[in-house]
């Protein structure tokens, strides 16, 4: 199936192609174009001509039929995401109803106002006057999405750019380009005027640096690895830009916890670290648990963790499918060798097939073991033995070079609160794994996970705007 990429609601074909591969049986499920610089800053020079004069009720509207046609059509979406992932169809079927969130949640803030008022007269030096605050869009915004969410990491860029009246160039990655193709038709269907958003399809080295130097581009939004991060953020220039990096988030598991309490606990660290394959960057990667329950927590989450089924993606009762290639499920399974070469005790690892990697617990993994210091994104299930001294165990915590997500299990308050101030991160979750938010929260980490600067519907809205301010005699 040869499929085409869309510039400003004109579908394109290119010189070169590539496809896109099933990581579960390593069939070609379509080929779409490879685009060319050409074709890249045509799709910006059309974006920064055109200006946007939807009302915040038309956008409304947009957003809102977006999330329709989302629901209509999920099956078909859960598909498309399965066959380029590889992901089973239960977490593909999530994706969409995330996606759902996004435009639906988004359609509901357009339509407040993002206005502030501010009396002049506070002070013996003060005026009669009122200081107004209005937003206006950047215009121009190019967006660079991972694989990981071929369709909520689009949802995320795309439906605050159209609340804010801001046209899109999106490069999805070449791994999962399908989704994002598909998104792209449905909001053309909703109402968007095509003008306000491209979707190119292409090898980062034919086309990545367009999307970071065009000159034409007011901010640049990239959800991706840090080494890629780091080089947008070194060559994109005088831009603003927003970076959602990596992770490598801890689930703390605390000795405070019941007999009862630890079987939760349990089913958050194995489910965190296993949906979505683990290819999650706020997936739980690092299990602290402290030494007076460890003994009591391992074999329960030994116990979880082999109730997983694993294997045919399309398979409705499979609950866990494949990683993005296998490639990426031996570099794993390397680690996890590693690890076990180090001291850990690897306590479950059914056979790999090909890209399908199964959940591997271990249990007494090092700190310094590469398993728990590098971002590894897949269903690996490490369990680190912890001191019983909350600060030594925020020391662990914080010592990779990641500081985005965590959770922490326990039922004491002090030590929630010690865990939430300590904790260098841009969220913590007590009694949650460490990705759980809602899709206009705001999100987002610090140190190599990010510079700090949030996402979610709410941030990204203000971040693809400019804030002006006015004030009139009153």
């Amino acid at each position: 199936m040869n499929k085409k990429m869309y510039i400003a609601g004109k579908e394109a074909t290119a010189n070169k192609t590539l496809d896109v591969i099933n990581p579960f049986n390593n069939k070609t499920v379509a080929t779409v174009p490879a685009a060319s610089k050409e074709q890249v800053n045509q799709a910006f020079k059309t974006a920064a001509i055109y200006q946007s004069k939807l009302t915040r009720y038309e956008r409304q509207q947009i957003l809102q039929k977006t999330a329709e046609l989302l629901v209509k059509n999920k099956e078909e979406i859960s598909d498309i995401i399965t066959s380029e992932l590889g992901i089973c169809k239960q977490d593909s079927l999530y994706e969409v109803g995330r996606a759902f969130d996004v435009f639906s949640l988004t359609s509901q803030l357009v339509i407040q106002d993002d206005g502030e008022i501010f009396s002049c007269d506070l002070t013996p030096h003060g005026k009669a006057r009122k200081i107004f605050t209005h937003r206006e869009p950047l215009n121009t915004i190019s967006v660079i999405t991972p694989f990981n969410h071929p369709l909520n990491t689009v949802a995320h860029k795309i439906a605050p750019a159209i609340a804010t009246n801001n046209c899109v160039v999106c490069k999805p990655t070449e791994l999962t380009p399908l989704t994002a193709l598909k998104l792209t038709e449905i909001v053309y269907e909703a109402g968007l005027p095509p003008e306000m958003i491209s979707m190119i399809t292409g090898w980062p080295e034919d086309i990545g640096s367009e999307f970071i130097q065009n000159p034409e581009i007011d901010m640049i939004t990239f959800t991706g690895s840090v080494a890629v991060g780091k080089h947008i953020a070194n060559t994109a220039g005088y831009k603003r830009t927003v970076l959602e990096l990596g992770g490598n988030d801890p689930l703390i598991i605390c000795n405070d916890l019941s007999d009862e309490d630890l079987v939760k606990a349990a089913e958050l660290a194995v489910l965190g670290a296993t949906k979505n394959s683990g290819q999650r960057c706020t997936a739980v990667k690092r299990i602290l648990c402290q030494q007076n329950v460890a003994d009591k927590f391992v074999p329960l989450v030994l116990d979880r963790a082999k109730k997983i089924k694993f294997g045919d993606p399309q398979d409705m009762k499979t609950d866990m499918g494949t990683v993005v290639s296998e490639d990426a499920a031996k570099l794993f399974e390397e680690r996890v060798l590693k690890a076990a070469e180090d001291g850990a005790e690897v306590l479950y690892q059914p056979e790999r097939q090909g890209a399908l990697l199964p959940p591997i617990v271990l249990d007494r993994v090092k700190p310094s073991s590469e398993l728990v210091v590098e971002e590894t994104f897949g269903p690996i299930i490490p369990i680190l033995r912890v001191s019983n001294d909350v600060e030594e165990v925020a020391k662990v915590s914080n010592s990779t070079a990641f500081g985005l997500s965590s959770g922490v299990c326990t039922n004491d308050l002090r030590t929630a609160n010690f865990f939430i101030k300590n904790l260098k991160v841009g969220t913590v979750n007590i009694w949650e794994v460490p990705g759980y938010r809602i899709e206009m929260s705001p999100f987002g980490g610090i140190k190599d996970s990010g510079l700090g600067y949030k996402e979610g519907a709410l941030e990204a809205m203000k971040s693809y705007t400019n804030l002006k301010t006015y004030s009139l005699p009153w």
